[in-house]
């Protein structure tokens, strides 16, 4: 007859003996304490220039503030996109002259060279495709 699964027999996990060093653990609540406390105690925290008010609106809005930095962090991440697209290319000539290199090189790195070169291009003209699609 065969057993159900509600009678199996199971064995206890064993249960680790070591009882853990609290004395971090305090060490810790006091030093959080303290730290808590020297916050309290400090000055009142001032809200940040661009969400102060503005006198004759002279200085710039947080939204044109937002915008302008969008832009700037678009122009640093496309300029970042065409090193890499560059540092391809230069890899990719690199590794064409490794390939046809000759006996100079070993074996291995000869044909890893070899796929890289045929393989680096494609993947930087896959980039500056991206790149004009979304320009």
């Amino acid at each position: 007859m065969a057993k159900s699964a509600s009678s199996r027999v199971t064995t206890p996990r064993k249960i680790a003996s070591t009882k853990p060093d609290l004395r971090l653990v305090e060490a810790s609540a006091d030093r959080a304490a303290a730290v808590e406390a020297a916050v309290l105690a400090s000055a009142p925290v001032e809200a940040p220039p661009a969400l102060k008010s503005r006198a004759g609106g002279a200085q710039q809005s947080t939204s044109a503030r937002v915008r302008s930095l969008l832009q700037e962090a678009r122009a640093l991440a496309l300029d970042q996109v065409h090193a890499l697209e560059t540092a391809l290319q230069d890899a990719a000539d690199l590794a064409r002259e490794i390939a046809d290199g000759g006996d100079a090189y070993p074996v291995g790195t000869r044909e890893m060279a070899s796929r890289l070169a045929s393989d680096l291009p494609a993947k930087a003209e896959a980039i500056r495709a991206i790149v004009k699609r979304l320009h």
